[in-house]
């Protein structure tokens, strides 16, 4: 991996052709995190790209990409109707992922997902099969891919704002019990609407998705051992080791399944784990008013 920064605008295969998107990597990524759009947007939406610029400040990587060909853009204007089509999106981040994982200067980054709205629900659907260490979801829908939720292994954190329709936190907390494999957290925005366009609301959704992709990369960076029956065992001693390795900083880059699972599986098990504060300086909870 070069430690040089660079921009460039790539092209994403898929079977229906390809995706256009935005890499950006700035010197020695902690991590690079990929944008799934919400329904009628696309790599240009300005409040990703807001967000996207504020998490290349704190070291991490980015891809914003369109989730449809150009063909389907058009056809997706007329009836409005692929924009909706979880599986479909899924597929288009699972595919983007593939890519970055080919590529030598991203092929050893830990992964997230950031999901706007529908992109949300295309995050976790890609996440239920691929590995990733953290996903944040603003404004999401979860709903819309129930099926997945209980397969993400990722770190999840659910952010929605306290003056969007009711509707949006109540499904959000319902996602929120239905994640039964994954760290989670549930964190609203008092004051802030759908679209988080009030004073500050975006920003509070930057700093959010900042400290939570900047934490679980790092317990991404435990790296596999080739022991993955053992650490994912129930025996004592790796998670004690695992554990031990992630809350000293004793980490190395790496992106295996095992290495996400460990990490995750291990702070919730061991008390060691279990008292590290958040980066904000308190005890994560499972819900948050900020």
């Amino acid at each position: 991996m070069s430690d040089s920064p660079g921009s460039e605008t790539v092209r994403i295969p898929t079977a229906q052709g390809d995706l256009i998107g935005d890499l950006e990597l700035p010197a020695r990524p902690l991590g690079l995190v990929l944008f799934a759009h919400g329904s009628g947007s696309g790599r240009l939406s300005p409040r990703n790209q807001w967000v996207a610029s504020a998490l290349r400040d704190a070291g991490l990587a980015t891809l914003l990409f369109d989730l449809l060909t150009p063909e389907e853009g058009q056809i997706d204007l007329r009836a409005g109707e692929l924009r909706f089509d979880i599986p479909l999106l899924g597929a288009r981040l699972t595919d983007a992922t593939s890519f970055v994982q080919a590529r030598p200067r991203t092929s050893e980054l830990p992964l997230g997902y950031f999901g706007a709205s529908t992109g949300a629900a295309a995050a976790l659907s890609a996440a239920s099969h691929c590995a990733v260490a953290a996903i944040v979801s603003r404004g999401g829908r979860p709903d819309l891919a129930p099926q997945a939720l209980g397969s993400v292994l990722a770190a999840t954190l659910l952010i929605v704002g306290g003056a969007d329709d009711p509707v949006v936190l109540e499904v959000n907390r319902w996602a929120l019990d239905r994640l039964a494999r994954a760290e989670k957290r549930l964190e609203i925005v008092p004051g802030a609407g759908h679209l988080f366009e009030e004073p500050g609301a975006l920003g509070r959704v930057a700093e959010l998705a900042r400290a939570w992709f900047v934490e679980h990369f790092a317990a991404a960076g435990l790296r596999c051992t080739g022991r993955c029956r053992t650490l994912n065992s129930l025996s004592l001693v790796p998670w004690v080791l695992a554990t031990w390795r992630y809350a000293v900083g004793k980490t190395s880059v790496g992106r295996c399944a095992c290495s996400m699972q460990a990490a995750s599986i291990a702070r919730r098990r061991l008390p060691i784990a279990a008292l590290r504060w958040s980066s904000t300086g308190r005890r994560s909870a499972a819900e948050t008013v900020s």
